[in-house]
Formats: structure tokens, C-alpha cells, sequence
């Protein structure tokens, strides 16, 4: 037994030293080179895009501005940026009122020289019959004179040239500005009152259909009367046109007028009561109020103006009415004024736009239809295109040189 179990062991010991040679012969042998593979690339490091750090930040400990040194050791200095002032609007100073219509002349005679020169032109003809007293009637119809004006001046030619008998250029010319003064009107008073005897200030309310002008002649009348030495208070009581407020305010800061308003779509009795008021507290010489011009609500327009000249004169009478008529409407002009005059006492007429393709006959023709004279004139866009109306230059105008 103890002989199989050694021969065991022995073939053991055998097996394994075998197998340990093997293993040592295999190991000797070379190994194939390994496949090559792909090389591991760094991408460059991206560009910082906006509001991303150039690196990463590190922890590390920081220094206030305190504890930095400063070349030269001193203590930090702050500089603090003065507040932006709000610039003040350059006060202008406007034109002077007397002569203006003389100085504007030029530009009126340049767009109404056709009546003038086109009645010149037919009572200078050798012989006037029927036919050309016809052409001289429609002239004058034309240039919105207005048909019984017409009539009464046509009548009067009629009787002066045939007295006249032979008519030089220069007997006519004197002829018919005799005549067109007449119709005219050389006696009205044209002055804009508004400096009554017992108080102050003079209350002045401007009126009119929007689209003629009226809130910039309300600026310009302004202005008018800054030139003539007097203080005013603006009263902006047209609160149903977007930014009216605005543009009259502009108006006024250009002369220095104060401007009173009133939130949009509010009452315009209230803001007219508050001008009077204001201007009373300043001692201004005079209060000039704006008020709407809605057309397409007619009823509720003259009933909104009724109701401000009574508010307003709780304070004291109205010392003008002014009525703001587009001079290129013509007949449609007359229209509007009649229904204006139904509801407050128009005191004067204020013609826009005669420097353009008015025809100079309305002016006769609306003071012939309210009774009340023409104050004022419109000869431009300029801020002291505004001008006193003058009969005699106007005629002048209208004849020519």
C-alpha cells in the first residue's frame, strides 16, 4: 500500500514539472506587435462666449478696493455724475404785430392778384357791354365775393364808369380800390379787445371747426400779444383732440405763456374755469382759451361751447369770440359760421390760410354774412404769419402794384 501511494506521488511531481516547462517554452516565444490605435486628440480649449468666464474660477481669497494699495497711498476718491437738468425752452421773442400786414404783403399779393388784375384787365377794355360786365360779375362770384356783394359793387362800376366816360389805367386802378374799400369796410372796428377798463385779466375764447387752424392762431395770437408787451395765460379746453394740449403747451412755453390743462377727454368747462382762475392769481393781462371743434358731432359741440362761455363768465364777461374759418373753404366757410354764431356771440373773424389758394373774396362775404369784421389773418405756416387785418393793404394787396 505504502508502495502505490509513493509511485502516486512520484507521477505527481512528474506531471507537474512537465507542465512548468511548457509553460516557460511558450513565454520565450515573441508576442506580435499589438494593432495601432487612434491617438487620443485634446480639443482646444473654446472661446469664451459673452458673459462666460475666460477660465474657470478658482477658489482663492479676495481683496477689497480698501485694502489694495494705491500708487501714491491715497484714499480712494468717488466722482459722482451731477444730475442731467431738464433744459429750459428758449424763450423766443416774436415779431412786432404793427405793420405786419404791410410786411407780409408781398406773399399776400402773390396769391390774390388774379381779382385784382382780372377786374383791371376787363374795365379797361374799350368797349364794356353786357357780355364783359357779365365776365366782371363772374370774377368776383368766382374769388368767393359772394352774390349780393357782387351785385352792389357791380352796380356801383356801372354808374362810375359811365360818369367817368374816358378811363385811363390809373383812373381805374383808383376806381376800383375806392369801390373795394367800400365793401371792405374801412369804419369796423377791428381791434381785439382785450384790455377792458374795470379788470384783469382780458378773456378772450377762440372757436372753430378742427382742421382750420384753430389751435396754432391760438399760439400765434399768442404771440401777437407777447410782442405787444402783454403776459397771457393759455387755457387748453380742447380736450377730446389727441395731443391739442400738447401743441398749445408748446406754443406757449416758445413766449413764456403759462398753459393750463386738463386730464384728455375731461370736462372743457372745467379747464376754462381753471384758466380764468389761474390767470386771475397771476395778474396776467390776458386769458386766451381753446376750445373743440368737433364737426361730426354738431349738437354736442355747440352745446359743450355754450356751456363753457356760461362757466366762464361766472367769472367775468368774454371780451372776444373769435371765429377760426379756413379762407380755401370759401362758401362752406359761411356755413359754419352762421351755425357758430347761433351759439355764442361772434365779436370777430380770424381767416387762415389766405396766402394760398383762397380766394380774397371771402372776406367780404363773411363779414356781410355775420356783421361782425374780419380782426385777424392767416398769411402763412411761419409763428408770426399771423397779422392785424389792415383794409387798405389788403386792397392794395389784391390790386396789385
Amino acid at each position: 500500500m505504502e508502495t502505490i501511494i509513493l509511485a502516486v506521488v512520484i507521477a505527481v511531481v512528474v506531471l507537474g514539472a512537465l507542465g512548468g516547462l511548457l509553460v516557460t517554452g511558450r513565454r520565450k516565444k515573441p508576442l506580435p506587435p499589438p494593432p495601432p490605435s487612434t491617438p487620443d486628440l485634446t480639443a482646444p480649449p473654446a472661446e469664451p462666449h459673452v458673459g462666460d468666464e475666460a477660465e474657470t474660477p478658482r477658489d482663492e481669497e479676495r481683496r477689497t478696493i480698501e485694502e489694495v494699495d494705491l500708487p501714491g497711498g491715497g484714499a480712494p476718491t468717488t466722482v459722482e455724475e451731477p444730475p442731467a437738468a431738464a433744459k429750459a425752452p428758449e424763450i423766443e421773442i416774436p415779431e412786432p404785430s404793427t405793420g405786419r400786414l404791410i410786411r407780409l404783403r408781398s406773399r399776400l399779393s402773390r396769391s390774390q392778384n388774379a381779382l385784382g388784375k382780372g377786374l383791371l384787365t376787363l374795365l379797361s377794355r374799350e368797349h364794356l357791354d353786357e357780355d364783359t360786365w357779365e365776365e366782371i360779375e363772374d370774377t368776383l362770384l368766382t374769388a368767393d365775393v359772394g352774390v349780393q356783394p357782387t351785385q352792389e359793387l357791380v352796380e356801383r362800376l356801372r354808374e362810375r364808369v359811365r360818369v367817368l366816360g374816358t378811363r385811363t389805367p390809373e383812373e381805374l386802378r383808383a376806381l376800383l380800390r375806392e369801390e373795394l374799400l367800400k365793401l371792405v369796410g374801412t369804419d369796423l372796428d377791428r381791434e381785439v379787445r382785450t384790455e377792458p377798463e374795470s379788470r384783469k385779466p382780458g378773456i378772450v375764447m377762440v372757436v372753430g371747426v378742427n382742421g382750420t387752424g384753430k389751435t396754432t392762431t391760438t399760439g400765434k395770437l399768442a404771440r401777437v400779444l407777447v410782442a405787444d408787451g402783454r403776459t397771457v395765460v393759455l387755457g387748453a379746453a380742447d380736450t377730446f383732440r389727441a395731443a391739442a394740449a400738447d401743441q398749445l403747451q408748446t406754443w406757449g412755453e416758445r413766449v413764456g405763456a403759462h398753459t393750463v390743462r386738463g386730464p384728455e377727454a375731461g370736462d372743457p368747462a372745467s379747464v376754462a374755469f381753471d384758466s380764468v382762475k389761474e390767470g386771475k392769481e397771476m395778474g396776467v393781462d390776458v386769458v386766451l382759451i381753446d376750445t373743440a371743434g368737433r364737426l361730426h358731432t354738431k349738437t354736442g359741440l355747440m352745446d359743450e361751447l355754450g356751456k363753457v362761455k356760461r362757466v366762464v363768465e361766472k367769472h367775468a364777461p368774454l371780451d372776444e369770440v373769435l371765429l377760426v374759418l379756413d379762407a380755401t373753404t370759401g362758401q362752406n366757410g359761411l356755413v359754419q359760421a352762421r351755425v357758430f354764431s347761433e351759439v355764442v356771440d361772434i365779436t370777430g373773424i380770424v381767416l387762415t390760410k389766405l396766402d394760398g389758394t383762397a380766394k380774397g373774396g371771402i372776406v367780404i362775404a363773411v363779414q356781410k354774412e355775420l356783421g361782425v369784421p374780419v380782426k385777424l389773418i392767416g398769411l402763412g405756416e411761419g409763428p408770426d404769419d399771423l397779422a392785424p387785418f389792415d383794409p387798405e393793404a389788403f386792397v392794395d394787396a389784391l390790386l396789385g402794384d
